[in-house]
């Protein structure tokens, strides 16, 4: 990284060298170290290597980073800096420059669908070396970042809700340009031509707002789905949205309760758009789906239709979280088809946007019968399924048969634990889980069944996600179904409550050697 800071004293321009040194910072941000915070362990090693280093490249990068960088490794650097520069040694001729940036306006294109926003903010540097920094929010991504752990049908849980601000998306990539004249005309063009195009000037209050937010969307994200080159930007991101005036504020999500989702579901099915469905009752449930969808993951938006968002509805969400009759399976890509035609009406979308969004639903309908894997299709009961899953929850159906594992040839055969008929018990409550541990360990005392009890509790809420990951890692790797419920066991009673704790003993454990 030093030998690369050697560029910063060939250039002259302040934003070049910001550049390069966010390309420098940007080689390990977004990677995870195992000794702490990879900041820290790499970015603030890097700023002490280069005061001992005491070379004119050194002090390039430290005047860089004492910008950029993270507010400890800015106040390192700085100190670094001010030491190297009193034993002498040359400074860059940018370094009175650096930072020293002005905003001038800020403009967004966007699409009419509301899929993505390129925020597009121009500087200059005292009137010189004028530059535009265009930032891509995607709004279909974070919807499905921002709440993957959510269970369906409501939104984020309240108290992920309240750890996290509402975001508007997150920032998936970015860029600069020095052709800020030819960039604003170009958008400006599109933006008149283009019926599914708009373009405008922002508030740079509210747009400081909107892109602090989806910026720590895309930060507290693991493995975010960045573009590749986004590393590079991230620093030089996040010290011009800085250079924005604070005081926006976000729009708030609307709140769609029970009685207004039941309403627009009512008025959908009432519509000349939902005439010709033929069954009024699959009908009704998959559009209960839709409004769910556009609900949780799409910012409160239900109404909202696009070609992307209705193939991830129908190639991703829905293989992956929800159990659907074969009724369903056979009419959610049709009332899918006629909630664009009735939503994009009241939503005022273009013609051509309607066009271009039934179209992708139909290329995506055969591809969703692909997709869907019913889990009947596997030889699997489906009112078995459908006792392990009433809350619809599909993805949640092979670690609740890891839990509870009803699907066995034992289970299948007796179907009674004494006056007990097992095929009668509903594995979602508490009392009957019981009797099923009872008979899974017959002859085990109350404190041994109590600790499995525990734990199936979590697998069956997948609290946390990373409990089902490690019992998938195991038995990757040769050990037992039930080998792994003690190891689970023991690392659960040795954590407690410490939620932290517990994610790290179950990253150590995911990676045990296998058994001889």
């Amino acid at each position: 990284m030093l030998r690369h800071a050697r560029e910063l004293l060939a250039v002259r321009s302040p934003l070049d060298a910001e550049l390069i040194v966010s390309e420098i910072l940007g080689s390990w941000w977004g990677h995870r170290v195992s000794a702490g915070d990879v900041e820290v362990t790499i970015g603030e090693a890097l700023v002490g290597h280069a005061e001992r280093a005491a070379t004119p490249a050194a002090l390039a990068l430290l005047t860089g980073i004492a910008y950029l960088g993270t507010p400890r490794q800015a106040a390192k650097a700085e100190r670094a800096a001010l030491d190297l520069m009193d034993r002498g040694v040359a400074r860059p001729g940018w370094a009175d420059r650096v930072g020293m940036v002005a905003l001038e306006e800020c403009f967004v294109s966007r699409d009419v669908y509301g899929d993505q926003d390129s925020i597009v903010c121009t500087y200059t540097y005292g009137g010189a070396d004028r530059h535009a920094l265009v930032i891509l929010v995607d709004r279909n991504k974070a919807g499905a970042v921002q709440y993957a752990d959510a269970p369906f049908p409501s939104a984020a849980p309240p108290a992920l809700r309240a750890a996290r601000p509402p975001a508007c998306g997150m920032v998936r990539d970015a860029w600069v340009s020095s052709q800020v004249d030819r960039l604003l005309d170009h958008c400006r063009r599109e933006g008149r031509d283009n019926a599914l195009m708009r373009f405008e000037q922002l508030d740079p209050r509210d747009t400081k707002a909107l892109l602090q937010s989806a910026l720590a969307l895309t930060n507290d994200t693991a493995d975010p789905p960045v573009n590749d080159g986004f590393g590079s930007y991230h620093a030089f991101v996040r010290a011009r949205i800085g250079v924005l005036p604070p005081g926006g504020r976000l729009p708030q999500p609307p709140v769609y309760g029970r009685d207004r989702r039941a309403t627009i579901a009512a008025r959908f099915l009432a519509s000349d758009e939902a005439e010709g469905l033929s069954d009024l009752s699959a009908a009704s449930r998959c559009v209960d789906r839709i409004i769910a969808y556009g609900c949780a993951h799409d910012f409160g938006r239900p109404l909202r239709v696009s070609p992307i968002k209705c193939e991830m509805f129908l190639l991703d969400w829905l293989p992956r979280k929800v159990l659907l009759s074969p009724t369903e399976q056979e009419a959610v890509p049709h009332v899918l088809a006629a909630w664009v035609r009735w939503a994009g009406k009241r939503m005022g979308l273009p013609e051509e946007g309607v066009r271009a969004t039934l179209d992708a639903v139909w290329d995506a309908t055969g591809k969703f019968a692909e997709a869907y894997r019913d889990p009947s299709a596997f030889g699997l009961d489906r009112d078995l399924v459908a006792r392990l899953l009433p809350d619809g929850e599909l993805e949640a159906l092979p670690r609740r048969a890891f839990a509870l594992p009803f699907l066995s040839g034992v289970h299948r055969r007796s179907g009674r634990h004494g006056s007990v008929d097992l095929s009668a018990l509903d594995p979602s409550d508490p009392a009957d889980r019981r009797v099923i541990l009872e008979f899974e360990h017959p002859g085990a005392d109350e404190e041994h069944l109590d600790a499995h009890e525990r734990l199936t509790d979590r697998l069956w809420r997948g609290d946390p996600p990373q409990l089902w990951e490690t019992a998938q890692s195991l038995l990757d790797v040769g050990y037992e179904r039930h080998e792994i419920l003690h190891k689970l066991i023991k690392v659960l009673d040795r954590c407690g409550d410490d939620a932290d704790a517990l994610r790290e003993a179950l990253r150590v454990l995911r990676h045990e050697a296998p058994p001889e």
